[in-house]
């Protein structure tokens, strides 16, 4: 947002890049893909090595903690990448937060002034695309919300999704939901997020 890279800019993708579950960019190996369509691919597909390339020129993890802490979550940090990322091991501060923290902080991204209106409404566009968010909160709200979201899976149990919701003629929400040590099934999780999000709906409903 500050100029200092290029979302039109050209990023090589090597067979070596490639890490589990890339659906978009292991088409592109041996091109170059933008760095904006890299950005989609992570949060529209949840793309793990488009995610690692956008993190590379953001600096790597430790890049994103210290922007972290400068916007104010002194919680949340990124130690690791993808895959390595989503372990998940009890009792590990890598590569965590708390749902406090990350509502705190997608506020701050998307309502707050962090970035500009323009970088705000891209960010939007792209969560509002998300493809792989269906089974989980967007499968609880009423079909006249809109929602933008990122989904979440890693090792002991462990399921997630963040989202800015807008319900019809109120204001928008930011909600994060994560679970973790579960022996539930990868459905049953998505099922008890669709559910968290059903009684959300509820509730804001019978606010008006």
């Amino acid at each position: 947002d500050v100029g200092d890279e290029d979302l039109s800019r050209q990023v090589p993708i090597s067979q070596s890049d490639l890490v589990t579950y890339s659906p978009v960019t292991e088409t592109w190996v041996g091109q170059d893909i933008s760095l904006a369509a890299l950005c989609d691919a992570t949060l529209r597909t949840s793309d793990n090595t488009a995610a690692n390339k956008v993190l590379e020129a953001l600096g790597g993890p430790d890049a994103v903690t210290t922007f972290l802490r400068a916007m104010g979550d002194e919680v949340t940090q990124l130690d690791r990448w993808e895959t390595e990322l989503n372990e998940a091991t009890p009792g590990d501060l890598r590569d965590t937060t708390t749902p406090a923290a990350m509502v705190s902080s997608l506020h701050e991204l998307l309502l707050g002034e962090v970035l500009s209106p323009a970088a705000q409404a891209t960010l939007t566009q792209w969560l509002e695309g998300n493809e792989v968010g269906g089974p989980l909160l967007r499968a609880g709200i009423p079909d006249d919300w809109r929602i933008g979201d990122r989904t979440g899976a890693g090792g002991h149990g462990s399921r997630s999704v963040v989202a800015i919701l807008w319900p019809p003629s109120q204001a928008p929400l930011i909600a994060a939901i994560y679970l973790t040590q579960s022996d539930a099934s990868m459905e049953q999780r998505n099922a008890a997020i669709a559910a968290i999000g059903a009684a959300l709906a509820e509730t804001v409903s019978s606010m008006q």
